[in-house]
C-alpha cells in the first residue's frame, strides 16, 4: 500500500505532513521550501517576518511586508513546484494587509489561527495564486467543535464559503495555545482524541452538505510517523509536525537555537504565560527565570499583536523571540511543542519525510 497523498482542491501533497509556521523566524523560505521539494507542505510564518530588514526597528510593518513576499518567493524557488503556505496569526495588527501580501506573492495556502479568522473568505476567498491561477486555499486552526462550527456556521451564512482544509492543533503543541493554563496541566483528563473526532465529523457533515471535501489534519505532539499514522488511521487528512523539523540542517533557525532543542530534557519544557494573554510552552532558561522576578525593559513596540499593550507588558515578546533564533538562546523565549525534549540529534528535511513516508505505507 502507498502513501495516501493530502490533497486540498487542485493542490497534492505527495507526503501528508504540512510543517508548522514557526515564528519568529524559525520556518522561513529555507526550512518551508526544503520541505515542499521533498513532497511535504512547507510553511512560511510571518510573525515578524522582517526582523532581519535593515529598516525593521524603525519600519517594522513596511519590513514584514517586504518580507513576507521576499521570503514566499524564494521558498517557491527552493519547492520546484511543491506546495508553500503561510502562518498568519489572526491577532497580528495588519492581519488583512498580511493576508494579501501573501497571495501577492504565490502563497498556495493560508493557514489562520491565534484567534478565529472569521473575516479571511472576504479578504482571500476565490483570489487566483500568481502562477498556477487557482484560488488560493483557506484553512483555519480551531482547537475545539465549538470554534469549528462556529468557522463553518459563519463563513457560509457570511460567504457561501467553506474552508479548504482544517488544522487541529491540540494541547501538546507548541508557541501560543487555545487552551486555558488548568486544561494544559490537565491534558489526559481533556480526551483531545475525541474532541478531533467531533470536529472530522462536523467537517465531513458540512462538506457533504454542500459538496466539497474538507482534509483535515492533527497538530501538536506529533513527531514520528508512527504518532502520524495514529491520527491518518482515526480518518484524519495528514498532520502538522513542527517542533521535529526545528532540528534540521534547513531550519531557519541560529545554530544555537536548535541546539538547544537537542539539550532540553523533559523538565525544561514548561507552559509560560505570554504578554499577549495566551498560554504557551517554552524551554526553561535564563530569561524564563528573569521573566519570573518582575517585568524586563524593552524598547520601541515593534506592533506585533493586537492584544500587546507595551505600557504595561511585562517583557517584549518580539525581542524575545528575535534574541532566540539569533542565538542568544539564554536571553530570549525558546517557545516550543511538548516533544522538544525528544530531540537527540541533527537531522535533514528529507530523512523526517522518507521515515514519516515510511511508516504510512
Amino acid at each position: 500500500m502507498s502513501v495516501k497523498p493530502l490533497t486540498i482542491g487542485e493542490l497534492t501533497a505527495g507526503i501528508p505532513v504540512i510543517q508548522g509556521g514557526m515564528g519568529v523566524g524559525v520556518s522561513l523560505s529555507g526550512l518551508a521550501g526544503a520541505v515542499a521539494a521533498k513532497g511535504g507542505i512547507g510553511i512560511i510564518s510571518t510573525a515578524q517576518i522582517g526582523f532581519r530588514e535593515p529598516d525593521y526597528h524603525q519600519n517594522p510593518h513596511e519590513a514584514n511586508l517586504r518580507a513576507v513576499k521576499k521570503e514566499i518567493r524564494r521558498a517557491k524557488e527552493l519547492a520546484h513546484g511543491g506546495i508553500v503556505g503561510v502562518n498568519i496569526m489572526v491577532a497580528t495588527r495588519h492581519y488583512e494587509e498580511y493576508v494579501r501580501a501573501a497571495i501577492e506573492a504565490g502563497a498556495d495556502v493560508i493557514i489562520s489561527g491565534a484567534g478565529l479568522p472569521v473575516t479571511l473568505p472576504e479578504i482571500a476567498s476565490g483570489v487566483p495564486v500568481p502562477g498556477n491561477g487557482q484560488p488560493v486555499k483557506l484553512a483555519p486552526i480551531v482547537s475545539s467543535l465549538k470554534s469549528a462550527n462556529v468557522i463553518f456556521r459563519y463563513w457560509m451564512k457570511k460567504y457561501k464559503y467553506l474552508p479548504d482544509m482544517v488544522v487541529i492543533e491540540g494541547p501538546l503543541a507548541g508557541g501560543h495555545l487555545g487552551f486555558t493554563e488548568e486544561q494544559l496541566r490537565d491534558i489526559p483528563g481533556m480526551h483531545f482524541e475525541e474532541e478531533a473526532d467531533r470536529i472530522l465529523e462536523a467537517a465531513e457533515a458540512f462538506g457533504k452538505e454542500q459538496g466539497k471535501e474538507i482534509p483535515v489534519v492533527m497538530a501538536g505532539g506529533v513527531y514520528t510517523g508512527e504518532e502520524a499514522g495514529k491520527w491518518i488511521s482515526r480518518g484524519l487528512s495528514g498532520v502538522q509536525m513542527a517542533t521535529r523539523f526545528v532540528t534540521t540542517e534547513e531550519c531557519d533557525a541560529h545554530p544555537a537555537y536548535k541546539q538547544a532543542y537537542i539539550d532540553a530534557k523533559e523538565e525544561d519544557i514548561v507552559l509560560v504565560k505570554s504578554p499577549v494573554g495566551m498560554p504557551g510552552r517554552a524551554i526553561r532558561n535564563t530569561f524564563l527565570q528573569k521573566a519570573g522576578k518582575g517585568a524586563i525593559p524593552h524598547g520601541k513596540c515593534h506592533g506585533c499583536i493586537k492584544t500587546c499593550n507595551p505600557a504595561d507588558t511585562p517583557y517584549c515578546i518580539t525581542e524575545a523571540l528575535i534574541r532566540a533564533v539569533e542565538g542568544d538562546v539564554e536571553n530570549g523565549l525558546l517557545f516550543c511543542g511538548s516533544n522538544a525534549c525528544r530531540s537527540e540529534r541533527m537531522e535533514t528535511v528529507g530523512t523526517i519525510l522518507d521515515e514519516v513516508a515510511d511508516a504510512l505505507k
